[in-house]
């Protein structure tokens, strides 16, 4: 256990160039130190550019997180443009002034519903739904024991909370144990995924669980990969392990990965939900969800309701996809191919969407250094035959940048 150390979240957009601008700063600048640290990270390979998808482009989508395929599902456009017609194209303010609608009323029941807790709140982003409940749970004389393997906004909201935090290696439950029986503090919180980001692997909820109930601690877990992927109808881990409602267990999920949509959801308790609309400060200050996120939402969880086929289907084809790479099963819609070298990494990508085939390209500091990768993640609405030919684009192009890497890099103008 170490104290808690940087840990960032996900970044896929591969760079295939140096950083450059049309603004110079000026060397007397107090930015100056921009340019040079933009320098180191191009000489390593760590450069990132914006890559705009563009109208028409036919590419086979593998790097993002619509892993049902209802982003473009037409009952879940309808209910965004309903809901824009209805409402507006914003909240017009934060929640507690009149940015809360109907709308975000029906759906915060909806997923409580289906989560099956209690009660839900809604957030503007899954980022500050995680920051939100850390830091309206947490404070200085606090205790926090956070997983290796969390989110980036999960370990933001550790740090945010100004709480003592112990970090401890991913799905260590031993050591989560150990950390909360010798604790100081009288109250602690645990942290985690249960479905890690970056692999698709699941973490021991359940013995983290156990571990926070045998202490008096409270669990958070982050559901954001697992729901509409692994549970009842795709409700999730928790769900999975009949821990759904249960006491000192707190869910938070994402409306913008299995529900095509946008936004954040806090599920728990109703003294939890309470408690988050009085000193969140990611909900106090934040303009509430726009509507047409929060009807598309709706009907996206609708959709797994009376479709709830979909969760195997994604992770059937998950399954296909990680045999014809190579890989080993997966635990939920993510296969992940580790490369190493971050130029590598970046070469593989670019070979893979010049045949046609978008996939996502992680590197330090979204991951560990020496095991940058490219990371796929599989979705429901996906043909054998387009698995197939995701398969062979990313054998072929693996072989390539791997058997010849320095050539490969050189050729696309990467730094190694």
């Amino acid at each position: 256990m170490t104290a808690h150390e940087p840990h960032p979240g996900d970044v896929s957009n591969p760079a295939v160039s140096r950083p450059s601008g049309s603004d110079p700063i000026v060397a007397d600048s107090a930015l100056a130190w921009l340019a040079d640290a933009a320098a180191v990270r191009a000489d390593e390979g760590l450069h990132r550019t914006l890559m705009p998808r563009r109208v028409g482009e036919e590419l086979l989508n593998l790097a993002s997180n619509d892993y049902l395929g209802l982003a473009r599902d037409p009952r879940v456009v309808d209910a965004a443009v309903d809901a824009v017609r209805t409402w507006g194209t914003g909240a017009t303010s934060s929640r507690l002034v009149t940015g809360t609608t109907e709308l975000h009323d029906q759906l915060e029941s909806d997923l409580a519903e289906f989560l099956g807790t209690p009660a839900a709140v809604v957030f503007s982003s899954g980022y500050l739904a995680n920051v939100g409940v850390i830091t309206a749970l947490m404070g200085r004389g606090d205790l926090i024991v956070s997983d290796a393997g969390a989110h980036a906004s999960l370990i933001d909201g550790c740090r945010l909370s100004r709480a003592r935090v112990v970090v401890v290696d991913r799905g260590d439950h031993a050591a989560v144990r150990q950390a909360l029986a010798h604790r100081d503090e009288e109250r602690a919180m645990v942290v985690t995924d249960s479905v890690y980001s970056i692999d698709g692997e699941v973490a021991p909820v359940a013995e983290l669980y156990a571990a926070a109930r045998a202490h008096g601690a409270v669990l958070v877990v982050d559901e954001a990969h697992a729901i509409g992927v692994r549970g009842r109808g795709g409700r999730g881990i928790v769900d999975e392990l009949g821990l759904s409602g249960a006491a000192d267990l707190i869910v938070t999920g994402v409306l913008s990965k299995s529900l095509g949509a946008q936004g954040g959801v806090v599920a728990g308790s109703q003294a939890v939900r309470d408690h988050l609309i009085d000193r969140a400060r990611t909900f106090i200050f934040d303009t509430g969800l726009a509507p047409a996120a929060v009807g598309a939402a709706r009907a996206a969880l609708h959709v797994l309701r009376a479709q709830p086929e979909v969760v195997d289907r994604v992770r059937v084809n998950a399954a296909r996809l990680a045999r014809a790479c190579g890989a080993p099963n997966p635990s939920a819609a993510v296969v992940s191919l580790i490369v190493g070298d971050p130029a590598a990494a970046v070469a593989l990508a670019q070979r893979c969407r010049a045949d046609g085939v978008l996939v996502g390209c992680f590197r330090p500091p979204s991951v560990p250094p020496g095991t940058s990768r490219i990371r796929l993640t599989v979705r429901a609405d996906l043909t054998d035959a387009a698995i197939d030919r995701v398969a062979a684009v990313v054998c072929a192009a693996r072989a390539e940048v791997l058997d010849q890497p320095d050539e490969a890099v050189a050729e696309l103008g990467l730094p190694r």
